[in-house]
């Protein structure tokens, strides 16, 4: 019983991660309408940076976090204006199809700066394990889902209580309108986009604290999809959760199902479970309804 008990927590803080990176989409979505795939990129770019910063540079870890997370809002921010900015007013379409692809070309960046070699990443958090009797929870991942919970609560906050959070969901519904109440729609995409870059970079943190960095990293973009959808794409709160739902059915799959069917059901169940909820609630269990009167 114990190893089940072990199982669905570890499965819960992995779903938490998932959350973190899903926040990402939420937060882009929630300003621009915009879907972003290139995502799993803007972790590797930010976990990229973050080595970076500490091999090569040299940096301690207290300066090196920082500056990669200013550096990765500048990489955000640039990002919007080289690529998206020219786009306001376009249609959904087309910034969609933008940031497919932004996926290709900073998978190719990626690749051209740092090639394809398999890089040590710092131990940000601590490796060992927390012993609660005989329960085994994995600090890093304990650290990441508290800092997931409180990005979490504050973005609620800041989207649902703050005037730049009001402005910004303004534009996401018309950018037309959005602009002739006197809103910067460019300001509020390019903060959201920025804000994107500085979850991923966090979400890097956790998820290769202490591991290998590659541009196969990306992936976990892919991993937190069905987080994003299962909970809605205005949802940050119900990001939480999707999060941990998806991470204890991936876990429990992975460890009591895969042996049985000898394959990788456990990688599959998080994309049933996302399109079981589509089917019943398109939007996502906790996204907007939205009534169109013709």
């Amino acid at each position: 019983m114990i190893y089940v008990i072990n199982d669905i927590i570890t499965g819960a803080l992995i779903g938490l991660l998932y959350a973190l990176v899903a926040m990402g989409f939420v937060v882009i979505y929630r300003a621009s309408k915009v879907f972003n795939f290139a995502q799993g990129e803007l972790v590797i770019l930010g976990g990229f940076i973050v080595w970076y910063t500490t091999f090569e540079l040299g940096l301690d870890l207290w300066l090196a976090i920082p500056l990669s997370l200013l550096l990765s809002a500048l990489a955000g921010y640039l990002i919007e204006r080289i690529f998206l900015t020219k786009l306001i007013g376009e249609s959904v379409f087309s910034m969609v199809m933008v940031t497919v692809g932004l996926l290709i070309l900073l998978r190719g960046i990626v690749l051209l700066l740092f090639g394809p070699a398999v890089r040590p990443f710092p131990v940000i958090f601590p490796l060992k394990p927390l012993f609660l009797g005989e329960m085994l929870i994995p600090m890093n991942l304990l650290i990441g889902g508290l800092i997931t919970v409180v990005a979490a609560v504050g973005l609620s906050w800041f989207f649902n209580r703050t005037r730049a959070g009001l402005r910004m969901t303004a534009v996401a519904e018309d950018h037309v309108v959005a602009s002739s109440m006197g809103i910067s729609v460019k300001g509020s995409i390019a903060f959201a986009w920025v804000l994107g870059a500085v979850l991923s970079t966090v979400g890097a943190m956790i998820f290769l604290s202490g591991k290998s960095l590659t541009f196969l990293a990306s992936e976990i973009g892919f991993a937190a999809l069905p987080v994003a959808l299962f909970a809605g794409l205005e949802s940050i709160g119900g990001l939480i959760l999707a999060g941990v739902i998806v991470g204890v059915a991936q876990s429990l799959a992975t460890n009591y199902l895969d042996p049985l069917v000898g394959g990788a059901l456990g990688a599959v169940v998080p994309y049933l479970i996302m399109l079981g909820i589509l089917l019943i609630r398109p939007t996502g269990l906790f996204g907007w309804r939205t009534i169109e009167r013709v």
